[in-house]
């Protein structure tokens, strides 16, 4: 059975300082929920835990207490909604969310590509050139998946993310250097503990040529058994718009079933 698009567990709120949208509330998203058929939604607002060391100044502002202000969270008969996080991983590939905090999230997603804070996600010898940008997104992922996590509420945020390099060009070339064995041993360890592996809606919306490119590391971990999820990332209520038609193009070029499924 094909793979049914009916979850969204990556969504923001205006209490993620990237969006402040006083539109992008809880009712509005449950609203897009319910628009389209969801199931299961997570709220994943940016989080540093303040427990941990190595906060960035904008970081350092969505603590817990920060995030905790959007409970609780409208409900709905007909959908889950869920507190999650989408917390951050620095340079020295420490994890910004503690042991302690585990069991106060539903979920909880981990960037390992936001390549675009150089300094601070990402060393400048990481972020010299397209080679060493390839090498960081292998290590970043290793790191995760070697972690002590509870990784069956547990997420891998777009590993095609745009921010892995400053050029649309460059982009692509970091995508095609990501060598397959490598690639195939960390989505085979990704698949035995459990993670799941987010289609986001902002790296989904690629060109027909460029397909082949940014669909493999998926198609990678599809063949190594990994299970996906989905996410709009969305800051503002106009990125709920196209989001399920984005999810379905996804699901249809990678031929995802039911059994493909992350399911929290």
């Amino acid at each position: 059975m094909k793979y049914i698009v009916d979850n969204d567990l990556h969504i923001h709120s205006q209490l993620s300082l990237c969006s402040s949208d006083p539109e992008q509330t809880n009712e509005r998203i449950l609203e897009y929920a319910k628009e389209n058929g969801l199931k299961t939604i997570c709220l994943t607002n940016h989080f540093w835990d303040e427990t941990v060391d190595g906060a960035s100044g904008w970081y350092a502002k969505q603590d817990f207490s920060h995030i905790s202000m959007a409970r609780p969270l409208p409900r709905s008969e007909n959908v889950r909604f869920l507190f999650g996080c989408e917390t951050e991983l620095d340079r020295f590939l420490t994890l910004g969310v503690s042991k302690e905090r585990f069991d106060l999230f539903d979920f909880m997603i981990i960037p390992t590509t936001h390549f675009h804070m150089s300094g601070y996600t990402l060393s400048e010898e990481d972020s010299k050139n397209a080679q060493s940008r390839a090498k960081a997104w292998i290590k970043r992922l290793d790191a995760v998946l070697n972690m002590d996590l509870p990784f069956h509420k547990t997420g891998i945020a777009h590993l095609t993310c745009g921010l892995i390099a400053p050029t649309r060009e460059e982009y692509l070339e970091v995508i095609n250097l990501l060598p397959a064995d490598e690639m195939k041993g960390l989505f085979e360890k990704a698949a035995k503990v459990g993670v799941g592996i987010e289609l986001n809606a902002d790296d989904m919306k690629f060109k027909d040529d460029e397909a082949d490119i940014v669909l493999r590391p998926y198609r990678i971990a599809k063949e190594c058994g990994c299970k996906f999820y989905l996410g709009s990332d969305a800051h503002h209520p106009s990125s709920f718009d196209k989001a399920k038609m984005i999810f379905e193009r996804a699901v249809d070029m990678l031929g995802l079933e039911e059994e493909d499924k992350f399911i929290i």
